[in-house]
């Protein structure tokens, strides 16, 4: 970013001779501003239009941008108004161009989806593996471009590419049946196979201020995803021969293969801390991020040098800078080559050009795609002898993004990326480092700008991720130059030179041991609620005002803007109230429970995989944002998809109180002494009481199974004046029919408003006798989309619907809220602020 800088500095310091002329709008800005404006007004769409509506769009545009053409064409004096309105005119043309073409490209995206009929079938599907495998412990993940496509001997039709996980071992199917598949191969990108998979279409998990899995898909391409049928009663995949299609990617996999080989299979193989180092080389050589380990990411978010972990724009950037002086060097040491080109033109061509050919080989990722388009934009206009002022280089950088890529708006690097740019811009660092000719006058300019961009990102880091790296100033100090200047170097050395490898390895150990020290010191990094965005944009003003060069007592007025920002607390609920916040984990329980001062979390999801859990990825980050503070964490019963993320949760809470039906040998009781839950114990939080109803002391000397230990939690609100029965919450695990049987039996208070499905819906559990009981208002179902249990079961489903009772599946709603003060009421995640590339279940038959 910083040559992006120095590239559009120089342009906007060079003198402009004009002759005396009137005043000519500026149509190409207006232009460029109405395009970025448009593809986000686009973006914003809940439903596409009909395609015919997008190419009206686009033929409105061709007119007023003939009509802002003619207009500014207009030199006459007495016409003042007419360079406002050809500027009007040429910014509506770029906004209904950038609407039209980006509303066009998504309906024909749209119209290659799996169609939902073809959901969970077994397909035989003849494709080529497009990409570099991606492997853990449990298997294979793989993106194949498909070819052919089979259902029961008749060809279908599928999305062009899909993404299959193979698993190995024993893995249950979608009737819960455990089947061995068979183990998979080493697979490599180019080979063609012919596989069975079940397929679905890509369907993430929707919780407030959490990660939008559909859209990452979307950009990626990836239209279905699945995994591939080698049980022993399916037909086996076969592989049907090798090509040379996807050459990049076989040359990353090569070369990823050869890293992980030499830095951890060549005689280190019981060296933990060289395995994560090479998957730090590995990441930064081929754009392989999966390759660095969890821990390592956490580490580098604490000290807010994660950006230079993964092929990133400064990456891209410096590759450009040092090709681009290596080309000049080399072709000035011919004269007859300098006689047909400058050096200096041929040496920007030819950085921006290998800069492509670094992110073609990194994965071609969308921050590498964004700087390229970023580069090489700016780059032309420079070739072209034109002379722009900075707000227009900056501005032309920004419309060429958005329009090679209108959902880059909707990612987070995109703002991070073009607001750090132009600040730097707007605080002339980049052109005042660039004259700096001393050593000291350099290392003025490195401090000057990592200020400026500290400044100006850290609001913005808080609204987009709620979080401040206190030690993230002095840790990019160090990090930026070595791992850009050394590191990376070395490790693409290493790519011609395989020792390098080795060095680049070594270069990074002392970084690593700086990094992990700075992220133990205590307030390194601090997690702020998220606020709401018109608090963001104030602060991000702010922080631009606080990076300015104008006096501080002007500078000071910026104060009042952050403020908002960094005091920011979510509304709670009212003494004697409470709220529920059913997380959107997948199969699994977690359901947050908030008073006006407490916060209790029932169960904590699933784990998914060694390297990924419901805690890390759903409730920690979900925590942080409401800016919450949990008092106690109950874990129903020891289930993994009870209990999976509550490692991460209980890190992230230190002081959180631990307790539920968990075994005195299970591995949190090394954690966190755990406190059974037992009928009977009761206690009030802010008028609120809370009482334990299941399990009895005793039952676990009888139990056969964990889920008829399920602690059973009965919330219930302070009385509302007039009304009888305050509203009721009654959340019961994995409870099965003889546990609710045994409730109704000894008289229990199971009368609720709105219960939490037990078992995730399955036949063992839910009875007409307890619903009867019971008598909810509202059903809370967690449950993965297309899970393998088939939950919730459709009599199950039919049993709650006939008796009047509002079903709600986090699978169709996402995060699902409920509160105590309006118990009719419960608000969807996924009804929110909706978007066209979300994915809308089919809705259930009657």
């Amino acid at each position: 970013m910083a040559q992006d800088g120095g590239v559009g500095a120089q342009l906007a310091a060079r003198p402009t001779a004009q002759a005396a002329r009137p005043p000519r709008p500026w149509l190409l800005p207006a232009l460029m501003l109405g395009a970025v404006a448009g593809a986000a007004l686009q973006l914003q769409q809940p439903a596409l239009w009909r395609a015919t509506a997008y190419a009206g769009l686009l033929v409105a545009a061709c007119v007023l941008a003939l009509a802002a053409w003619a207009v500014g064409r207009t030199r006459a004096a007495d016409l003042g108004w007419m360079p406002i309105a050809a500027m009007a005119l040429a910014a509506a043309a770029g906004g209904l161009a950038l609407f039209g073409s980006s509303g066009l490209r998504s309906a024909d995206y749209l119209g290659q989806a799996l169609s939902p009929q073809l959901e969970g079938r077994d397909i035989r599907v003849t494709g080529m593996v497009a990409a570099m495998p991606q492997s853990n412990e449990a298997g294979t993940r793989l993106r194949l471009d498909v070819e052919t496509a089979l259902l029961q001997g008749a060809p279908v039709q599928l999305p062009p590419r899909i993404e299959v996980a193979w698993y190995g071992g024993a893995f249950r199917d979608a009737a819960g049946v455990a089947d061995l598949q068979r183990p998979p191969p080493a697979l490599r990108a180019g080979e063609r196979w012919d596989l069975t998979v079940r397929l679905k279409a890509p369907h993430g998990l929707r919780n407030p201020h959490g990660f939008d899995y559909e859209l990452w898909m979307w950009e990626q391409g990836v239209q279905a995803t699945g995994y591939v049928r080698a049980g022993p009663k399916d037909e086996a995949p076969v592989l049907l021969g090798s090509t040379w299609q996807h050459p990049v990617e076989r040359a990353r996999q090569a070369v990823r293969d050869a890293i992980i080989e030499r830095l951890v299979h060549d005689g280190h193989s019981d060296d933990p801390t060289r395995a994560r180092i090479a998957g730090v080389v590995a990441a930064l050589v081929t754009g392989d991020q999966r390759a660095i380990d969890r821990a390592d990411w956490d580490v580098f978010r604490a000290t807010g040098v994660a950006h230079l972990m993964s092929i990133s724009g400064l990456h891209i950037t410096l590759f450009a800078w040092l090709a681009a002086l290596a080309v000049r060097a080399l072709w000035r040491r011919s004269t007859r080559l300098c006689l047909r080109a400058p050096a200096q033109s041929v040496a920007l061509a030819a950085g921006v050009l290998l800069a492509a050919g670094y992110a073609l080989f990194s994965g071609w990722g969308v921050p590498a795609q964004r700087t390229v388009i970023m580069l090489a934009a700016i780059a032309l206009l420079q070739l072209s002898g034109r002379r722009w002022p900075w707000p227009q280089v900056w501005l032309l950088a920004c419309a060429a993004v958005v329009v090679a890529d209108p959902w880059a708006l909707a990612q987070a690097g995109f703002w991070l990326s073009f607001v750090a740019v132009g600040v730097l811009f707007a605080t002339n660092s980049i052109a005042a480092g660039a004259h700096g000719s001393s050593g000291g006058g350099h290392f003025r300019s490195l401090l000057r700008e990592q200020w400026v961009v500290t400044l100006a990102l850290t609001p913005l880091g808080v609204l987009l991720f709620g979080q401040v790296s206190l030690v993230g100033f002095a840790a990019n100090l160090v990090a930026i130059p070595w791992v850009t200047l050394v590191v990376t170097p070395l490790a693409l050395g290493g790519v011609l030179w395989a020792p390098l490898w080795s060095l680049a390895a070594l270069a990074l150990q002392p970084l690593a041991a700086l990094l992990q020290w700075l992220a133990q010191w205590p307030w390194a990094v601090v997690f702020l609620p998220v606020a709401p965005l018109w608090a963001g944009v104030a602060a991000v003003a702010g922080g631009a005002l606080l990076a300015t060069r104008l006096p501080w007592r002007l500078r000071l007025l910026a104060l009042p803007l952050l403020w908002p920002l960094l005091a920011w607390q979510p509304a709670r609920p009212a003494a004697g109230q409470f709220e529920l916040l059913a997380a959107d984990i997948g199969q699994g329980n977690a359901v947050l429970v908030r008073t006006a001062t407490h916060t209790l979390l029932y169960d904590a999801g699933p784990r998914f995989s060694r390297e990924s859990d419901a805690g890390h990825r759903v409730l920690v980050p979900l925590l942080r944002a409401l800016g919450e503070r949990v008092d106690v964490l109950m874990l129903s019963h020891r289930d993994i998809d009870h209990t999976g993320g509550a490692a991460a949760v209980l890190a992230q809470q230190p002081q959180a109180e631990l307790t539920g039906s968990i075994e005195a040998d299970h591995a949190l009781q090394a954690l966190r002494p755990v406190k059974p839950c037992l009928q009977g114990q009761r206690w009030t939080w802010d008028g609120v009481a809370f009482e334990v109803l299941h399990p009895q002391d005793g039952d676990a000397a009888q139990a056969r199974r964990p889920n008829a230990l399920s602690c059973v939690l009965r919330v219930t609100a302070a009385g509302q004046g007039a009304r009888p029965d305050p509203p009721v919450a009654l959340l019961v695990g994995d409870i099965e029919a003889p546990q609710e049987q045994a409730l109704l039996a000894r008289g229990a208070p199971v009368r609720a408003d709105v219960l939490l499905v037990p078992h995730h819906g399955s036949k063992t559990s839910s009875t007409a006798a307890f619903l009867e009981a019971v008598q909810p208002r509202t059903a809370l179902v967690q449950a993965g989309y297309r899970n393998r249990f088939g939950h919730p079961a459709p009599d199950v489903f039919e049993r709650y619907r006939a008796r009047g009772i509002r079903m709600v599946e986090s699978a169709r709603c996402g995060a699902a809220t409920w509160s105590s003060a309006r118990p009719d009421e419960v608000g969807c995640e996924r009804d929110g602020a909706r978007h066209y590339w979300q994915h809308d279940m089919a809705p259930r038959p009657g």
